[in-house]
């Protein structure tokens, strides 16, 4: 069946409350404004409002409409709309068919005829969007369960994941921060020093090399390509091989609280100039620096009133408390195995994720045929 987008789905554009209105306690209804914090498939909440503006019911698809434009999420529960974020209702009620079947469609949404990426879109931009849709509602719930099921894997891997690494910053308060399993009457444990973060990484910064966006739309999508704060894209050859941290040099280096933007990466990758990319010495290892970092402060070393920026000589300056080689070994065989296995978790996502990607236009166009099929 092809329709317009009007004809099948019911839409509402956000509009924010003033600032006034915001606050970070949990007061009011959820707020979302852009997509700051989508990530897994369904969002998680850090700014509320006691004034709400348009309303977004629980299970109703609601995606960022500024840029950057087009990302998709399901609300678990009432959230008001802020202006960069639009809700989108099924009017048969089948909701995450049309979480699919707009990740299906978004690359229609954002072109222009002539190959122009939308920077924005408007309300008569969505609804005027045609669509080919099965027109049996049995039919479109079994393709938005085979790939919710992949979603939902996805989803739960993310959360072990989450787990394992709280557990590790964790133990890690408790040795190196509160000398819990040591007697040393709130001193340092004996041999213990405390030192600088120049004593302690090493710094490759010197073999980035940055590729512009025309560069990388001419490779093979093979490697990860980082950036400052995230993964950016996939390119045909890599810098590194191994297992690295990245720490944002400039731009958005810092989240709310003042903790540094890090990033865990491995394997085969590159990077471009945006990102610090560190490995440790004296006994620290990646994962070491990783939960260091994760629990240092480094707002007042940055620089920049317009561009944010973290420089070698102010990260170097950062004074860390440094224990004996042994004493790093053992922490390190504690936390290793979770850290392999955060690792495979992520390995299995990515082919997860494949696998869904592949499927999604299969399902979509009827190349693949659930109808018989009991999900």
């Amino acid at each position: 069946m092809i329709c317009k987008l009007k004809e099948i789905v019911n839409v509402t554009m956000g509009q924010s409350p003033k600032s006034e209105y915001y606050n970070f306690e949990g007061k009011g209804t959820p707020f979302l404004q852009g997509n700051r914090t989508f990530g897994f498939k369904r969002p998680t909440f850090d700014t509320y409002t006691t004034l709400v503006t348009k309303i977004a019911k629980a299970g109703d698809v609601i995606m960022s409409v500024r840029a950057p434009v087009g990302d998709l999420n399901i609300t678990p529960i009432d959230m008001c709309l802020g202006r960069g974020v639009c809700s989108l209702k099924m009017k048969n009620g089948n909701q995450e068919f049309l979480y699919y079947l707009m990740k299906y469609y978004m690359p229609q949404l954002l072109s222009r005829e002539n190959g122009t990426v939308f920077s924005s879109i408007n309300r008569n931009d969505i609804i005027g969007l045609e669509v080919n849709i099965p027109s049996n509602k049995i039919i479109q719930q079994k393709i938005s369960n085979y790939l919710t099921i992949i979603d939902d894997k996805i989803e739960l891997n993310n959360k072990i994941n989450q787990n394992l690494e709280q557990q590790a910053q964790t133990l890690f308060k408790e040795w190196f921060i509160k000398f819990s399993p040591f007697s040393c009457d709130d001193n340092l444990p004996d041999n213990w020093r405390v030192g600088s973060v120049g004593e302690i990484i090493e710094l490759h910064d010197s073999k980035r090399i940055p590729l512009s966006g025309a560069q990388r739309n001419q490779m093979e999508k093979i490697y990860p390509y980082y950036g400052a704060t995230s993964l950016m894209d996939y390119v045909d050859n890599y810098l590194f091989d191994g297992i690295y941290l990245l720490l944002g040099e400039d731009g958005t280096v810092i989240d709310d609280k003042g903790f540094p933007i890090l990033q865990y990466v491995y394997g085969k990758f590159w990077v471009n100039n945006h990102a610090h990319i560190l490995t440790g010495k004296l006994g620290f290892s990646v994962e070491e620096l990783y939960l260091l970092f994760s629990m240092t402060n480094i707002k007042s070393l940055v620089t920049g009133a317009v561009q944010q920026k973290v420089s070698q000589t102010n990260l170097k300056k950062v004074p860390v408390v440094i224990p004996p080689h042994n004493i790093l070994v053992d922490f390190d065989n504690i936390i290793q195995p979770m850290f392999a296995q955060i690792r495979n978790i992520n390995v299995e996502n990515q082919r997860l994720s494949t696998l869904r990607d592949t499927l999604l236009p299969k399902l979509m166009s009827g190349e693949l045929d659930v109808s018989n099929i009991d999900i």
